[in-house]
C-alpha cells in the first residue's frame, strides 16, 4: 500500500507533514510506503534535518503550491502541477491507494468530484467528524462543511454513507442513525428535516431511530448523526472550542481532551471514487501522523469497494 501526503499542505507545513509522514512510518507496517509529494528539495532537506532517511520515502516533485486563500476550482484547474493536483493524478492513475492533505480544503473536494469522480448513484460526497461520547465511544457526524445546502434526498446519502463507515471502520454493529432536529416528533423541524425523516423512516438501507436533538450530540442515543454541512459545521467548531476553552483556564479532564483535534487527523471525503483524507489547515506533526495512519485503516478496511457494492445492489 502507497499513502501520498501533500507535504505543501497546511500551515506548518512542509516540518509539520514531514514529521508527521517520519511519525507515522514507524507505526505503519514495514509493507506500507508513505509517498510525499512536494518541493523534492524542501523535502530532502526536512528529512535530513530530522536525521531521517529520504530513500525510507518516495518522492515525488511539484513545481507549485494551491495556497489556503486561493479560488479551489479555479487553482485546481489552473496548476495541474501543484502538490494537491498532482497528489490526485498519482491516485486516478493507481499509483498510490490513498492521497491526504492538511492544505485548501476546497481544492481537496473539487479535486475528488473532478478528478476521481464521486461513486456511481452518490449525489454528492461529504465530510465527517468523530463526536466523543460519555460512555467513552465515538458518534460521528455530517456532514460537517461540504455541503452547506442539501435535498433530502441527499441527507439519506449520508446515513448510508455514515453507516458503512461506522459498520467498516470504526467497527460498530448495526449503527443507529439519528437525524439532527430541534425536535423528536416526525413534525418538527424545517421543512428539510421533516421531509428527510419522511424518506428515512422505515428504511431498511440503515438503522434509523429518528430524530435527535443538539443535547444527544454526546450521548448513546445515536452512533451516526445526521445533518447539513451547515449545521454541522457550527456543530462541529463549537464542540473543538471545548478543548480550547478548558486549556486557557488550565483545567484538565479526560473527556474533555478527547476534543483535541490532533487525536483523529482528518477526516476521509466519503463517496469520493478513492480514498482521500482532509485535514486541519493548523495540524501539527501528530496529526499529520494520526492522518496518515487514518489513510491506512480506510484503505485497508475497503471502505470505497464497500460502498459501490450497497449502491448496485439497491
Amino acid at each position: 500500500m502507497q499513502i501520498g501526503l501533500d507535504i505543501m499542505g497546511g500551515d506548518y507545513a512542509p516540518d509539520a507533514t514531514i514529521q508527521g509522514a517520519i511519525l507515522a512510518s514507524k507505526v505503519l507496517p514495514e509493507s506500507i510506503r508513505v509517498v510525499l509529494i512536494g518541493d523534492k528539495h524542501l523535502i530532502v532537506e526536512t528529512l535530513l534535518k530530522n536525521n531521517a532517511s529520504p530513500e525510507d520515502f518516495k518522492i515525488v516533485h511539484a513545481d507549485s503550491v494551491i495556497e489556503m486563500g486561493e479560488h479551489p476550482a479555479r487553482a485546481f484547474t489552473s496548476k495541474p502541477d501543484s502538490s494537491i493536483s498532482l497528489g490526485f493524478k498519482l491516485l486516478k492513475e493507481g499509483e498510490i491507494d490513498a492521497f491526504a492533505s492538511a492544505g485548501n480544503t476546497g481544492a481537496m473536494l473539487v479535486g475528488a468530484v473532478l478528478s476521481l469522480k464521486t461513486i456511481e448513484g452518490i449525489h454528492r460526497p461529504c465530510i465527517m467528524s468523530l463526536m466523543p461520547k460519555e460512555n467513552g465511544g465515538f458518534g460521528l457526524l455530517l456532514d460537517v462543511g461540504s455541503n452547506a445546502d442539501c435535498k433530502p434526498e441527499t441527507l439519506y446519502q449520508f446515513a448510508i454513507l455514515g453507516s458503512m463507515y461506522a459498520s467498516n471502520v470504526l467497527g460498530m454493529e448495526n449503527p443507529k442513525v439519528g437525524l439532527i432536529n430541534i425536535g423528536e416528533e416526525p413534525e418538527k423541524g424545517n421543512q428539510l428535516a421533516q421531509s428527510t425523516y419522511q424518506l428515512m423512516d422505515g428504511s431498511s438501507d440503515f438503522n434509523f431511530i429518528g430524530n435527535i436533538e443538539g443535547r444527544d450530540l454526546f450521548n448513546d442515543k445515536a452512533d451516526v448523526m445526521v445533518c447539513d454541512g451547515f449545521t454541522g459545521n457550527v456543530i462541529l467548531k463549537l464542540a473543538e472550542s471545548f478543548h480550547g476553552i478548558f486549556k486557557k483556564r488550565n483545567f484538565s479532564d479526560p473527556y474533555i481532551d478527547r476534543f483535541n483535534y490532533e487525536n483523529y487527523g482528518g477526516t476521509p471525503v466519503l463517496g469520493a471514487n478513492a480514498t482521500v483524507i482532509v485535514g486541519h489547515g493548523i495540524s501539527n506533526a501528530v496529526t499529520i501522523k494520526n492522518m496518515i495512519v487514518l489513510a491506512h485503516d480506510v484503505v485497508n478496511a475497503g471502505l470505497t469497494e464497500k460502498i459501490k457494492a450497497v449502491l448496485q445492489h439497491e
